[in-house]
């Protein structure tokens, strides 16, 4: 049984040129073509290919929002992005818009034609260098979440000692360094260098900062 395909895509010359190689395998048929988002739709639904050779940049409606509706009825078709666009982030976005195949247009045939029946078995296909791209991304954006929670986990064991929290009880209350000082038995160096404590773990640049997230937070309050 043939694979059924549909080529979208605003450039006429490439459509028949795509056409041309598809038509070589005895086990492919393009059963048409379209020129635009809009009519890739429409001749999706009438057509019913098994595949959709899908262009980006078209008029009437890009390849994102045709692959994004077809996703939203939950058509049945495959969608093939074949663009130009060899960066990782599109990559991204058409998997999200429902995509399960990327190539570029300066694709082989043969890799073509490997494509289309690597998705038509329900795998997913993308554009060799692409791939490799797209698993740096991911590696990177993991490796990101990776520090933010390791970031997340140190503040949360950097906790205000009972001096600190005394510090700030006094701030809270206008005292001045000298004060608290003097209240604290402490030198105004040994307040300075808890003021810089405090404002590094609670992640603030100065005293009225401190002050409103102390009492927010629920660390002191005012009596």
């Amino acid at each position: 049984m043939p694979i059924k395909l549909l080529i979208a895509d605003d450039h006429a010359l490439l459509r028949q040129g795509i056409k041309n190689v598809l038509e070589l395998e005895s086990d492919l048929i393009v059963l048409g073509e379209a020129a635009d988002g809009e009519e890739a739709l429409t001749k999706t639904a009438e057509l019913e290919p098994d595949i959709l050779l899908l262009d980006i940049n078209m008029p009437r409606m890009n390849g994102l929002e045709v692959a994004r509706k077809l996703r939203d009825v939950k058509s049945k078709v495959k969608v093939i992005i074949l663009t130009i666009h060899d960066d990782e982030n599109y990559v991204i976005e058409v998997i999200k818009a429902g995509a399960v195949g990327y190539l570029l247009k300066d694709v082989e045939p043969g890799m073509l034609v490997n494509a289309i029946r690597t998705v038509y078995q329900g795998e997913s296909f993308i554009y060799p260098t692409l791939a490799k791209q797209l698993l740096n991304e991911i590696s990177r954006q993991e490796d990101k979440k990776h520090e933010a929670a390791k970031n997340l986990e140190r503040r949360r064991e950097e906790r205000l000692t009972y001096r600190e929290i005394e510090v700030l009880q006094l701030i809270c209350r206008g005292m001045s360094n000298q004060t608290i000082a003097q209240t604290l038995y402490l030198s105004e160096k040994t307040v300075k260098n808890h003021l810089t404590n405090i404002f590094r773990k609670i992640s603030v640049s100065d005293r009225t900062q401190a002050v409103l997230y102390a009492l927010k937070n629920k660390i002191v309050e005012l009596q």
